[in-house]
């Protein structure tokens, strides 16, 4: 049987490694890099690259880099400051202090570029709140970085992945697409045509992802390059159609079911108002955050009254006569059986009230092991932080199965040119 071919990427704004974990069970990629600087993300990718994909643990240490990379020079060419070292462990990274990416890519060549900037500036939702519109926000920058290192290693191509809201943010009056198009054109690379880049907006439960999730996938090719940006997003597209389509019940309905306390009680110093009602709770991911007994019955109620079918004003009237509020907004959800989740977000490490499980009987918000699968993370992934780092994380990752599948995509698009 003839050996797959194994690319190389480097994957920026790695996070707890969605984008990476789909690559690498394309089996056609292998990982030189992944940059990540918030730790329990980075320990987190570490410790899934020892566990599932056999790296030692002097490797995983190594090739997770704990940097900030808005320090792009440092990062790429090594030799950081005093005050990097103090800041990301540089005393435990010697290597990479003194050579940066360039030591420890080596002479491999890199293939790929991957990687989504934080989205927050770019979404709507987040423009929306901000009384600046994230006009001052500093991630509305952060593409800059991603394109030194783009620059620096000159990869046949890059995946570029962020919100939809990046196609409308224009932070000092110039659109962030026009920016981005010509940053990338000045270091030799091509993306869309700005005005065509609403077609490679893709929808998550299209790869298999039990989940709606809207992502702008931007990939960009080096000039002179004999492939085709147009052939490329097809091929995604046909392995995208390949994928069985997966709901909440595919995902989820398998868990242990959770069923809330009489009486609340206090376990190692956490409150805990559900157990499992067959076993004790093997998965550590699998504990939902305590809910009052007030929260539990609007759980309940909303399910019964079948409230996620109601206008929205009968959805903030059951809201604010339940809690005494005056709010313009609904804050409850629940999710449905039968469908894709809506979006998994960031959000969730503050409060779950817009993903309340479907099952009445269980009457609380979902866990991270739950987030994670309709995040299409592997049940076997583990999330290394406190109960809010793992939601966070989740809801900010790139869903696996949707980059597997664009990984696949890609492999397949430089396998016809390496056999050519």
């Amino acid at each position: 049987m003839k050996k797959a071919i194994k690319h190389t990427f480097i994957d920026l704004f790695a996070g707890c490694g969605g984008l990476s974990e789909g690559f690498l069970q394309s089996k056609r990629f292998e990982g030189l890099a992944h940059v990540e600087w918030e730790l329990p993300m980075v320990e987190t990718l570490r410790n899934r690259l020892k566990k599932q994909w056999k790296h030692t643990s002097e490797n995983a240490f190594k090739r997770v880099v704990h940097f900030d990379i808005q320090k792009s020079d440092e990062l790429i060419e090594g030799n950081w400051s005093e005050e990097s070292v103090k800041d990301f462990g540089g005393s435990n990274h010697k290597d990479t202090v003194v050579k940066g990416l360039r030591g420890l890519v080596g002479e491999k060549k890199v293939d790929l570029i991957i990687g989504g900037p934080p989205c927050q500036a770019y979404s709507i939702a987040g423009r929306a709140q901000d009384k600046n519109s994230m006009e001052d926000d500093y991630r509305n920058f952060l593409f800059e970085s991603f394109i030194k290192v783009v620059s620096a290693f000159q990869p046949e191509m890059f995946v570029f992945e962020n919100v939809p809201g990046m196609l409308s943010a224009a932070p000092g009056g110039i659109p962030v697409t026009h920016r981005v198009s010509k940053a990338f054109s000045e270091v030799g690379y091509t993306i869309k045509n700005t005005e065509d880049l609403k077609q490679a907006v893709f929808t998550s439960s299209d790869f298999g992802v039990p989940q709606k999730r809207n992502r702008l996938i931007m990939i960009g090719i080096r000039d002179g390059s004999s492939h085709d940006l147009e052939s490329i997003y097809s091929t995604i597209r046909q392995h995208a159609l390949k994928t069985k389509s997966r709901t909440v019940r595919d995902a989820i309905g398998d868990l242990p079911a959770l069923t809330p306390l009489d009486t609340p009680y206090k376990k190692n110093g956490r409150n805990i108002s559900h157990v499992p009602l067959t076993k004790e709770m093997e998965d550590v991911h699998h504990i939902p955050r305590y809910h009052n007994p007030r929260d539990i019955n609007v759980f309940r109620d909303w399910i019964v009254k079948d409230m996620n079918k109601k206008s929205m004003l009968e959805k903030i009237k059951f809201y604010n006569l339940l809690l005494k509020k005056r709010s313009n907004h609904a804050k409850y959800r629940n999710l449905e059986w039968d469908k894709p989740s809506p979006t998994i977000v960031a959000h969730l490490h503050k409060d779950g009230l817009m993903f309340i499980h479907p099952d009445k009987n269980q009457a609380r918000s979902i866990t991270v092991r739950e987030a994670a699968l309709l995040q299409s993370f592997p049940e076997n992934y583990e999330f290394l932080g406190s109960q809010g780092s793992c939601y966070k994380m989740i809801g900010n990752a790139v869903p696996p199965q949707m980059a597997c599948t664009i990984a696949k995509g890609i492999s397949s698009v430089l396998e016809r040119e390496t056999v050519s």
